[in-house]
């Protein structure tokens, strides 16, 4: 079962297989390039048999200093990340976390961008898993004219509060995911 499975026939319910043992991811950064910027928090949820069982969120100390737009937005300040430890020293323990499985998330490319980024420079690996866009999934289902993670979240009554910080925008991409696997199969 690969992502492209699942958004190939969107409408067609027997072509559609969501796995039911995934891990939700989210991170945070200092900026959009995955070439300049860093990852200042990583969280993921690990889901068995759709249910949450566990989670794994850390900050992560960059080595420049967050921006004030950042600091607004996210909530993540200079003070926050202060004794939090640098990427290389988490991230193969955040890879460890979600292991082989799928990765479910909101634009997920973005986030495997920077992860499979920071893995190459880190450790000299790539980051391979497989991976299903909630925002994909929402452009082929929802009739939203915006796919913004709290756009799709409001779409499907699920709690935007704490918006922009990694653990929170892994709940609701999981909302997200369960909402839409339920409007396919009625």
């Amino acid at each position: 079962m690969t992502a492209n499975t699942i958004l190939t026939n969107p409408t067609q319910n027997s072509d559609i297989e969501f796995p039911q043992n995934y891990t939700v991811i989210d991170i945070e950064t200092t900026g959009l390039s995955n070439n300049y910027n860093e990852i200042i928090e990583l969280s993921a949820l690990k889901v068995r048999n759709d249910e949450i069982v566990d989670k794994y969120s850390t900050l992560v100390k960059p080595k420049s200093k967050i921006s004030t737009f950042i600091s607004k937005l996210t909530g993540i300040t200079n003070e926050m990340v202060e004794t939090a430890p640098f990427i290389e020293n988490i991230l193969d323990k955040y890879i460890d976390f979600i292991g082989e499985d799928v990765v479910v998330g909101h634009n997920v490319r973005f986030d495997i961008g920077f992860i499979n980024k920071k893995n190459i420079q880190c450790y000299d690996k790539e980051f391979t898993n497989k991976s299903i866009d909630t925002c994909k999934l929402s452009r082929k289902i929802a009739g939203l004219e915006r796919h913004k993670l709290d756009y799709v979240a409001n779409y499907y009554n699920i709690d935007t509060s704490g918006h922009h910080r990694a653990e929170r925008d892994c709940i609701m991409t999981y909302g997200i995911y369960n909402a839409i696997k339920n409007d396919l199969s009625e």
